[in-house]
């Protein structure tokens, strides 16, 4: 701790003595300052130990040494030194009783203590308590810098915490509370998450004091941003009673640096990461699992040892993606897939990504890369991210917390989309996801994830699951512009020809159909002869130039009038389409038309 009072009158060579103030002798002293002027309270910054001759001063008037007094302490002087034997044998009376009257430590100085050795023991007790103080920094580095090594972030905070004589906590990039130490501290970090995220809007680095109000009752907490670029990949926050001292301070920076290469990395390093995980993904998809395995080692091994799900995601542009969904779900729907979602903090980090990258213009697949990647550091999840050209490759633990938060991400940026302005050429994010799948079914997982991805740009949506397309119906996956195309060219003559009022071979076609080429069950739901049915198929045949015996035929036709449903009904008929029509409507020729 710095030099006080008290140390400088137990200094056994200044011989200091005590006249006023003896209860303050703890008061530190930052500096000594010699002056003779009647006012020198211009020229103090507070803290100082004030040394006199009084050659200016009118010492033994008790009004003026009681404004002088006054003024000293207004101006946070640490004490004042009286030198004896100079221009005065023995301290004023007037000037003992000011500075009782004041609380202001009064030191009184032997003729033969000079002022300059005074200075020299402050200096030299500042020196060494700074030299503590940097040697204690140092070794508080050398303990940081261990459990970081052994225990990562975790332990670095546990060793932070005894440090500083407080706790500490770590966010992510996104502000969602990664660890605390000690435990008690999480309640405690967990409401700082807007204050977190208030730093992360400011350019890196970048750091904040929150609390430390006597009146509050609250502890002093420091906020520190973590990374070497522009934007923050996480926080550092740091809680104490008071202010950090100088030791503290080097082990709150060596923290600061420590997690930032923690967090951060090198790009030597990531790069490297990112190539074994693409030669992983490559040998996986090449049917060679034992090669993958014993190629990802510690570093993806455990993905590989359980059911995963491959994700597939791209950013396409809005007008290519508008013009391949043609009629499908609203964009921003992300269906009902089983991804499921995080809750929370996690989800709340989740969200904070996706509105920051859509109302930024950011990097949609970027912002992919970090929820997931954020997830798979809170969860302690093992997760593959392997950039792709214009794609990105992940691969995650089924029912982790990296398909949740993926899910999740897709559902926000969605529904942000949706409520933007329509019409924009804005990039668009469409996700495909696999079925769970282990090591030796890699390639059919991602042949899942692209058609699941294939869907999505068709339906217009942002997610689909691979395990949804078995569901339903495959008709909304007609749903594009060239099939309708060739659906009314397939039709378009038996539509010209019902125009006529000759017929309707178009309501015959599709009841005949539905019921399996039966004639009877088909005639009965149209209420004409069965024979009159096979009239109209004949004419069908002869107009379309086909025949209904081949299966292929009768399936396109089938097609093509589930596609065209709407054209072929009148208004009432929009909705599912496959039931014959009303007897009523489909008779109208009635039996025995000659057709």
């Amino acid at each position: 701790m710095p030099p006080t009072l008290g140390s400088l009158v137990h200094h056994s060579a200044l011989k200091l003595t005590v006249r006023a103030g003896g209860e303050r002798l703890d008061t530190p002293v930052r500096w000594v300052h010699a002056s003779e002027l009647t006012d020198p309270v211009p020229y103090m910054e507070g803290g100082e130990l004030l040394l006199i001759t009084a050659l200016k001063l009118e010492a033994e008037d008790a009004d003026a040494m009681r404004r002088y007094v006054k003024r000293l302490v207004g101006a946070g002087v640490a004490g004042l030194g009286f030198a004896v034997g100079v221009h005065y044998e023995q301290i004023p009376e007037a000037l003992v009783d000011a500075a009782e009257e004041e609380g202001l430590p009064l030191l009184e100085v032997p003729r033969r203590t000079p002022f300059l050795a005074i200075s020299k023991a402050v200096s030299a007790a500042i020196a060494a308590d700074q030299y503590r103080a940097v040697t204690a920094g140092f070794a508080a580095q050398r303990e940081l810098t261990k459990q970081a090594l052994s225990d990562g972030p975790e332990g670095l905070l546990s060793a932070l915490a005894s440090q500083v004589d407080g706790w500490a906590a770590l966010y992510d990039a996104s502000g969602a509370l990664v660890a605390t130490a000690p435990d008690w501290a999480g309640r405690r970090a967990a409401r700082l998450t807007a204050d977190v995220e208030r730093l992360r809007e400011r350019a890196a680095p970048a750091s904040s004091v929150v609390g430390g109000l006597a009146e509050d009752g609250e502890d002093r907490v420091e906020l520190h941003s973590l990374g070497t670029g522009r934007r923050a990949r996480a926080a550092l926050a740091v809680g104490t009673a008071a202010a950090l001292g100088t030791a503290e301070r080097y082990a709150v920076h060596s923290a600061i640096a420590l997690l930032t290469l923690t967090t951060e990395r090198s790009r030597a390093l990531h790069a490297a990461e990112q190539r074994i995980g693409a030669a992983v993904l490559r040998m996986l998809l090449a049917g060679q699992s034992d090669h993958a395995r014993a190629v990802a080692g510690d570093l993806y091994g455990g993905l590989l040892d359980a059911p995963y799900r491959m994700m597939l995601a791209e950013a396409a542009s809005a007008s290519a993606g508008r013009a391949r969904a043609g009629g499908g779900t609203a964009p921003g729907g992300t269906g009902k897939g089983r991804a499921g979602a995080p809750a929370g903090e996690a989800a709340a980090a989740v969200l904070a990504v996706a509105d920051e990258v859509v109302h930024a213009g950011g990097d949609l697949l970027g912002g992919l890369a970090e929820v997931v990647e954020s997830a798979a550091a809170r969860s302690g999840e093992t997760v593959l991210v392997v950039p792709d050209g214009e794609r990105l490759v992940v691969l995650a633990a089924d029912g982790g917390a990296v398909v949740s938060a993926c899910a999740q991400y897709a559902e926000a940026v969605g529904g942000a989309r949706g409520a933007s302005e329509p019409g924009g050429d804005e990039d668009e994010l469409v996700v495909g996801l696999s079925a769970p799948a282990g090591p030796v079914a890699a390639a059919a997982a991602y042949k899942q994830a692209e058609q699941a991805l294939s869907v999505a740009r068709r339906r217009g949506r942002v997610l689909v699951e691979h395990e949804e397309l078995a569901a339903g119906s495959v008709v909304p996956l007609l749903a594009d512009d060239a099939v309708r195309a060739f659906a009314d060219g397939l039709l378009r003559a038996l539509r010209e020809h019902d125009a006529t009022g000759r017929g309707d071979l178009v309501a015959s076609l599709r009841a005949w159909l539905s019921r399996h080429g039966q004639w009877d069950a088909a005639a009965a739901d149209l209420g004409v002869h069965r024979h009159t049915l096979r009239y109209r198929m004949r004419r069908v045949e002869e107009i379309l130039g086909r025949s209904l015996d081949d299966p292929d035929v009768r399936m396109e036709l089938w097609l093509a009038l589930k596609t065209t449903a709407g054209a072929d009904t009148p208004a009432g008929r929009v909705g599912a389409v496959g039931a014959a029509a009303p007897a009523n409507t489909a008779a109208s020729a009635g039996p025995g038309t000659g057709e």
